[in-house]
């Protein structure tokens, strides 16, 4: 793996004044790093993303990374950071394999940037190999002050804003931190102090720092009005499935296989699970269903594998310009007993959907079909939203 993300999540938030680690702050009721993790799972490239957090607060940070990256939660790792900012970089590097070329330095505290701005950056370090910093151009005049006096006004065409993430070759980063002899204000100060040289590129509004209680307001308010108008474009579907159980066919349920158990019978492999799923996403996108898509009418679908339904309804979604948000599902039936699989078939669905899969199971306490153990019913809901 060629590319990685260092993200600074160690910091106190101090000046925040709300006694917890800042990077564990709610921005909009999500957690500050989760939303500044989110665009780095949609990257186009796979990428390696190191986690710098508090030593006091590593096993959360493991758990909020894994449900944040979903099945790409191997491409991940959590590290304690250092005593200040420039420490805790140099633990987030030495924890890169060698195998990366270049590698983006963020603060967590930046949570809105858009994935934008990390693949203008990627890019331009590869192209060019140097260092890179997405910069804003600074619009209010500056002035050079002596205490309450002011002395001159500076030429602010030349002055930029500089933001994060910072970009750079990993060898050639690592190396500039092994030799400065004191802490800057940003990588590229360390990079620029080691002899090279530092490029920028257009930076994003979105991407300003929080630092203060203000600056927290702004991005809540922020977060509020996109997720408002959002909202208008997302579509809510429900799908239900129930196949018998049958003992010469093999137990396949939510894309895994459970050796030992009796199988479901239908035209297919009788995943319930993975038709529910279909069936909820061809809802919420008012495609019709699974039996009107994919009948038993036609023989591509003999036998047919579950991811082959969900995989078909993700494309149908596509067509019409909509992309699954999330799904869940219910499993409802005595066996085969999922729950040591649970995370396991998340992965599995999530893979396929595209989206996170929560999966829960429950019984009928012997009541129905269900409970008296002739078959296997499943309720999924899916959220779609515009692409």
């Amino acid at each position: 793996m060629s590319r990685a993300v260092v993200v600074v999540a160690a910091g106190s938030g101090t000046r925040l004044g709300i006694g917890t680690a800042k990077a564990f702050v709610p921005v909009a009721g999500r957690l500050m790093l989760a939303r500044a993790l989110e665009p780095l799972v949609t990257l186009a490239a796979p990428t390696l993303v190191v986690v710098v957090a508090p030593a006091a607060l590593l096993d959360e940070c493991r758990a909020l990374v894994a449900s944040v990256a979903g099945a790409a939660v191997g491409y991940t790792a959590v590290v304690p950071g250092g005593t200040d900012r420039h420490a805790s970089v140099q633990a987030g590097l030495a924890a890169l394999p060698d195998s990366v070329d270049v590698v983006l330095v963020h603060d967590a505290a930046r949570c809105l940037t858009p994935a934008a701005q990390f693949e203008r950056v990627f890019a331009a370090v590869e192209t060019t190999g140097d260092g890179v910093v997405p910069a804003l151009p600074v619009v209010d005049t500056v002035k050079r002050v002596e205490g309450d006096v002011v002395r001159e006004t500076v030429d602010r065409s030349a002055l930029v804003g500089v933001q994060t993430p910072q970009g750079f070759p990993l060898a050639a980063l690592r190396h500039a931190y092994a030799v400065s002899e004191r802490s800057e204000t940003d990588d590229a100060g360390v990079f620029q102090a080691a002899g090279r040289t530092v490029r920028s590129v257009p930076g994003d509004a979105d991407a300003f720092k929080i630092t203060t209680a203000w600056d927290l307001g702004r991005a809540e308010a922020l977060v509020r009005s996109r997720e408002g108008s959002d909202r208008i474009g997302v579509r809510i579907g429900l799908g239900v499935d129930v196949h018998a159980f049958d003992d010469a066919s093999a137990c396949r349920v939510g894309l895994l296989d459970f050796p030992g158990e009796p199988g479901l019978s239908g035209h297919s492999d009788g995943d319930a699970v993975a038709h529910a799923v279909c069936d909820a996403l061809l809802s919420a996108g008012g495609l019709g269903d699974i039996g009107g898509r994919f009948g038993t009418a036609d023989p591509r679908y003999a036998g047919a594998t579950g991811d082959v339904f969900v995989r078909g309804a993700v494309g149908l979604l596509a067509e019409a310009g909509l992309v699954p948000e999330s799904v869940t599902v219910q499993v409802v039936g005595n066996r085969p007993r999922i729950g040591a699989r649970r995370a396991e078939m998340q992965d599995a669905l999530a893979a396929v959907v595209g989206a996170p899969v929560a999966v829960s199971g429950t019984t009928t306490d012997g009541l129905g079909f269900t409970g008296r153990g002739e078959g296997l019913a499943a309720i999924a809901t899916a959220v779609v939203r515009r692409a």
